[in-house]
């Protein structure tokens, strides 16, 4: 069984872990096996947006391409609020037309994030990378359909520790990100908290996978 890492900025072309690659439309390299590809609230250009869009829609179709993201909302950058939400939105529009998961950045925005998945009637199954939140937080992303990405903040934080351990096996995932851990260590902690041997918890996440993503490893 393989180890997978639902979103990292690096490739280690390691044959043992399927990787999520995140990739940007300004900067797209057609080298990597798995990725996925979105517009970070963050990097949002007006002035390449129509470009930008365009490639998002072309990668889509491609079966390298597993996901949109990371995009999302992120109330702590001078980017306005409602920019964001207008990207974002068009983002989701190109997704709709495919059955591929969301790759979701959100940073105080988790309201406004599940009001829109409301609004729009959002199939495509969404996963929150790198949650940090707590318990109730937690809960209120799990109760409206969201999945749980988890890795620097495991390793670092041991608050979150007991947040963890309330999220159902079916509804959580492990990533790097971009730290300098591997994804072995994440599964080595993930495993630790959940009481799980490593084959149980690769097992766990690999039917996790097969499930969100709609194919297998």
């Amino acid at each position: 069984m393989k180890y997978v890492n639902l979103h990292t900025h690096s490739s280690l072309n390691d044959s043992s872990i399927l990787e999520v690659v995140n990739q940007y439309p300004w900067e797209f390299k057609a080298d990597i096996l798995h990725y996925s590809i979105g517009i970070h609230p963050w990097y949002i250009k007006k002035e390449r947006l129509e470009l930008d869009l365009k490639c998002i829609e072309e990668k889509l179709q491609l079966s390298e391409c597993l996901a949109l993201g990371e995009c999302g909302l992120d109330k702590r950058i001078e980017i306005s609020l409602e920019m964001q939400i207008e990207v974002f939105k068009k983002q989701i529009e190109l997704v709709k037309k495919t059955n591929k998961p969301i790759i979701l950045h959100c940073v105080a925005a988790y309201q406004e994030i599940i009001r829109l998945k409301k609004e729009m009637n959002i199939q495509n199954p969404m996963i929150i990378h790198g949650f940090s939140k707590n318990e109730q937080v937690a809960k209120s992303l799990l109760d409206n359909g969201f999945y749980l990405s988890f890795g620097k903040y495991l390793l670092r934080n041991p608050e979150l520790i007991n947040v963890f351990k309330s999220v159902p096996d079916d509804k959580f995932f492990l990533e790097t990100d971009t730290i300098e851990e591997t994804i072995v260590e994440v599964y080595e902690k993930a495993r630790l908290i959940k009481e799980m041997n490593l084959n149980e918890l690769k097992s766990n996440i690999e039917n996790n996978y097969v499930n969100v993503f709609g194919r297998q490893l």
